[in-house]
């Protein structure tokens, strides 16, 4: 009984964590910490330990979430696949921690959720927000715990792999000399000109890439849709909020603030029973309370005379209180005490006592002038919510049970708007831009069937219902349409010939040890020369640097030839002179320690892909993917 005050009392934390649970447990009730009664069918087994269906549905839909897609757009076995090897790699990882004896003690994961921002309110845990945030994510609390568990210890398991690597001076000389080194080269750029100007590009060339590339030149299959839009931001113009309802709320956030202040306890307790009686444990507490008066150490006596062992070995600490975590009694001595004064006796179920103030935070609210533009704004806000989402399944109701918007349009007072045509790419505004109002105005039951659309939710406080007021099929443009199109692309592929021809004779020329000038003048073409160029020199074209870098270095005192063409068909001569080694010295301080973290970096990550694909080796790991899933 005396271990019971301790234990409903340590602290804020405690009891935090104790309501959060019970709320769970209020909110979606006991199975919600016991385990629901979800299909956990085994898709795999990593060392007896069994991955459930709904683990990798969840896993799936966070690598969804990830990469920004929908499964409608990726191949669902393959991302149950990347996901099943991801979930087996963690338990691996896991079940690597706990026999190595990796722990994360109850406080730090306490601490973690208490200074969880999501969870927060002004900088201060909500329970409830926190209730909801992990129910959002398919959380439970027990759940949710164990989920930072595992994540943190595998952390720690990852940064002793991280911890370990180092570099060597001399994989600093070996790195600095490939990423330093410099090149000298030059090169000629035969550019697309009008080398075939005045060359006509041959009818029957046209007619033949028109029939061969059709898709080229099609026009794509459009539509025009009418909607209607359900704005949360339109309804505040509607709702008022009066004084009284400002003030009401006020009393009720004062009284809630008062209500949350803390107070931290000491006491002395006579513990009443067969050995003594409450009139005796009375007259006891009695001579104690002179002693203190009398400048006695509460602390000491706490020691000397308390029953309660455990808080008297903290100088008599029974921890915080809000008002409701003490005994009756308890609480109500607290109430007219100021810090550091102790009550006279006071008798509860536990025996009689000498209570102790030694800490009082007391909330103070700000006044209602201060915070009533506030209060009316929240007022305000939580109405149209509720109004918002009323007509929201008003809209959803409507969509589904009429043709069309007119009724919509006249039941909720919302204007039918009228959309360009646009295509599978979407259009030109906010509504026709929407990927999720592209896919339903070009989905079987809106186009093919003549229904409006399901409400699709265009964030928190905007929601559409469309209806297909036309549509246009893809079609072939015609020949005559499109033939200076085709002569164009046609032009440039020959264009693109001609410079790779001129650019290739060149470069045997160059090969043979003949002279190249007299045909660059003819050409109009020119060496443009670098000198000590780096990989990433500025103001270089990236493909001419890649080209200079991947070439083998030429024997002293010798030249090496190369040719390629751009992406831009431009057709490139290269040179290669002379290549320089890079070395340490060449590196400012920064670039060093940039180098050295970057090597680190990458021979811990090397290192832990190296564990985990050996312990994957050595695990006792079975799949099975075969069985529905459940998305």
């Amino acid at each position: 009984m005396l271990q019971t005050i301790r234990d409903n009392s340590q602290g804020l934390i405690a009891k935090l964590i104790i309501g959060f649970i019970i709320g769970l447990m209020a909110l979606f009730g006991v199975e919600s910490i016991v385990g629901g009664l979800s299909n956990n069918s085994t898709v795999a087994k990593v060392n007896g330990e069994e991955i459930t269906e709904p683990e990798l549905a969840a896993s799936v839909q966070e690598l969804l979430m990830s990469v920004g897609g929908d499964l409608g757009d990726l191949d669902e076995g393959l991302l149950r696949q990347i996901s099943l090897n991801r979930l087996i790699e963690e338990r691996l990882l896991r079940q690597t921690a706990k026999d190595a004896n990796m722990i994360i003690s109850s406080d730090t994961v306490d601490r973690m959720i208490i200074n969880t921002p999501q969870f927060q309110v002004g900088g201060v845990f909500n329970s409830d927000l926190a209730l909801r945030t992990m129910a959002t994510q398919g959380y439970t609390v027990q759940g949710y715990r164990q989920a930072l568990i595992d994540q943190m210890v595998v952390g720690q398991l990852m940064n002793a792999y991280g911890a370990t690597s180092f570099v060597t001076d001399a994989e600093l000389n070996r790195m600095a000399a490939l990423s330093s080194q410099t090149r000298d080269f030059r090169f000629v750029s035969v550019t697309l000109g009008n080398r075939t100007l005045g060359e006509a590009i041959p009818a029957d060339q046209i007619e033949a890439y028109y029939q061969n590339n059709q898709s080229q030149f099609m026009l794509d299959e459009e539509v025009g849709i009418d909607y209607v839009v359900l704005d949360k931001n339109a309804i505040f113009s509607e709702v008022s909020v009066d004084d009284a309802a400002v003030q009401a709320q006020y009393d009720a956030e004062a009284a809630a603030a008062v209500a949350s202040s803390q107070r931290r306890a000491s006491h002395i307790l006579l513990e009443t029973g067969s050995n003594l009686s409450e009139e005796e444990a009375i007259t006891m507490a009695t001579a104690l309370k002179a002693r203190l008066d009398q400048g006695e150490d509460f602390a000491a006596l706490a020691a000397e005379a308390s029953a309660d062992t455990a808080s008297a070995e903290e100088g008599g600490d029974i921890g915080y209180t809000d008002g409701t975590a003490f005994p009756t009694a308890i609480e109500e001595a607290l109430d007219g005490l100021q810090v550091g004064e102790v009550s006279g006796p006071v008798v509860s179920e536990f025996g009689v006592h000498l209570v102790k103030l030694t800490e009082s935070e007391q909330n103070q609210y700000p006044p209602l002038e201060e915070v009533a533009e506030r209060i009316r704004r929240d007022l305000s806000t939580t109405e149209v919510d509720n109004l918002y989402f009323s007509r929201l399944e008003d809209l959803a109701n409507l969509a589904f049970e009429t043709t069309g918007l007119q009724d919509i349009s006249e039941q909720l007072g919302l204007d039918v708007v009228e959309s360009e045509m646009f295509t599978r790419l979407g259009g030109t505004t906010d509504i026709t831009s929407n990927a999720n109002v592209i896919a339903a105005a070009f989905s079987d039951e809106t186009l093919i069937d003549g229904n409006n659309s399901d409400v699709i939710e265009l964030g928190d406080s905007r929601a559409v219902v469309l209806h297909v007021r036309e549509h246009a099929e893809a079609t072939l443009r015609p020949l005559e349409e499109v033939r200076g199109e085709i002569a164009a692309i046609l032009r440039t592929e020959l264009e693109k010939e001609r410079a790779s021809d001129l650019g290739q004779s060149l470069l045997t020329s160059l090969q043979n040890g003949e002279a190249i000038d007299s045909t660059l003048a003819e050409n109009d073409l020119q060496w443009i020369a670098q000198i000590g160029a780096s990989r990433d020199q500025a103001g270089m074209n990236g493909e001419v640097l890649q080209n200079v870098f991947a070439m083998p270095a030429p024997a002293e005192g010798e030249t090496a030839f190369n040719g390629f063409t751009l992406s831009n068909g431009t057709y490139v001569v290269l040179e290669l002179q002379a290549v320089k080694r890079g070395s340490l010295a060449d590196l400012s301080a920064d670039e060093r320690r940039a180098m050295t973290n970057t090597f680190i970096e990458t021979d811990g990550r090397a290192s832990m892909e190296a564990f985990v694909a050996n312990t994957r080796q050595n695990a006792d790991i079975t799949e099975n993917l075969n069985q529905e899933p459940l998305l």
